[in-house]
């Protein structure tokens, strides 16, 4: 009995010093591993592109395209019929008005002209006859009137002949640039009824057609300045002018026309050539500027993202006049401010940033 009890008694004290020992095995494996864990979660911030807000002007402007046209031009056609002998210009010559451009063969009209002198002369001699014989009522009046009609009738063949003699020669009507030339030597003026023979354009002063919807005819005036970016010349800028405006509005587009003038005396511009068009309603300086990249929208308002102390704060802003990248402030923003230009996409009020400008 007493050897059983005493084997009792070892096993006990066995196992409860194993069990002291597990549990204080976990304690400190509890310890370790509490140690290992931060006392506060670590911030993180969001990186972005900002700009300073800037004053400055800017311009209430209407967008559209227009290509330039020549403000005098002439289609020249020949009046007489006959072969083109000579052509005097080409393509891309300068010529002034009057300046001779083709020569047609003119040998059947100098005939027509000779026959029409010839036929005058002999009706001049007769009425000489007649008028001395006439004062004494020995011709009757018919016959006196019928031989001044004639004589009138033949002055009148003469001056024909002469104009259609005249308009063998091809003159060019106006001053400007042989734009085309469809004549050639040897060619019959009369297939030239439709294919004209030569087209000259004037191009120190250009002009463009724009048609402007209903709304905005109030906006426009006479001498109203409008800006071209010309594409084909490195998008290079001129100034044009409003010189006409329609009276009337197309009822089945809803827009009116409005003609402007280009000045052009160093001829850079070309007719034919696609502009952009920028119409100038008014500008306003000292404006609170900044980049339309900046604007998000969020909630069916327009919003920034205003960095300060590191923090992005969202502030809805009313827009005024916008012209190109920028954009005009009315109201949220005193002009002093720093706002998010990239990654504000990812932001969301009062969100922590840091600015990686470039």
């Amino acid at each position: 009995m007493e050897r059983t009890f005493s084997h009792f008694t070892q096993a006990a004290y066995f196992t409860a010093f194993i069990g002291a020992s597990v549990m204080l095995y976990g304690c400190g494996n509890a310890d370790a591993i509490d140690s290992t864990l931060p006392h506060e979660a670590s911030v993180i911030t969001i990186p972005v592109e900002t700009t300073a807000v800037t004053t400055g002007a800017i311009a209430s402007n209407y967008a559209t395209t227009a290509i330039l046209e020549a403000r005098e031009e002439a289609f020249v056609v020949a009046r007489a019929s006959g072969i083109i002998e000579e052509i005097y210009v080409e393509e891309g010559d300068y010529v002034e008005k009057g300046e001779v451009l083709a020569q047609l063969d003119k040998k059947r009209y100098e005939l027509n002209l000779s026959k029409a002198k010839a036929d005058l002369v002999g009706l001049e001699k007769e009425l000489d006859k007649i008028n001395k014989v006439y004062s004494q009522k020995l011709v009757s009046d018919d016959t006196f009137d019928k031989l001044s009609a004639q004589y009138e009738s033949a002055k009148a063949t003469e001056k024909l002949a002469e104009l259609d003699l005249t308009e063998t020669t091809i003159i060019a009507p106006i001053s400007g640039y042989i734009a085309e030339r469809n004549a050639k030597v040897g060619n019959l003026t009369e297939s030239f009824q439709r294919e004209k023979m030569f087209h000259i354009v004037q191009q120190k002063a250009l002009q463009g057609i724009v048609y402007l919807p209903e709304s905005e005819l109030t906006n426009i005036h006479k001498d109203q300045a409008a800006i071209l970016t010309i594409p084909a010349l490195a998008d290079q800028e001129v100034i044009g002018y409003v010189e006409r405006i329609s009276p009337v509005v197309d009822a089945q587009t809803g827009t009116f026309k409005v003609t402007l003038r280009i000045p052009n005396q160093q001829e850079i511009l070309k007719s034919g050539m696609f502009s952009e068009v920028a119409l100038t309603y008014a500008i306003r300086k000292n404006a609170t500027l900044l980049p339309r990249q900046a604007l998000v929208s969020i909630d069916n308002k327009t919003s920034v993202f205003v960095v300060k102390d590191g923090v992005a704060q969202k502030v809805d802003v009313i827009l005024g006049f916008q012209e190109g990248d920028h954009v005009e402030v009315l109201n949220g923003l005193t002009g002093k401010e720093t706002v998010v230009t990239v990654g504000h996409q990812n932001l969301k009020d009062q969100s922590p940033v840091e600015v990686v400008n470039s």
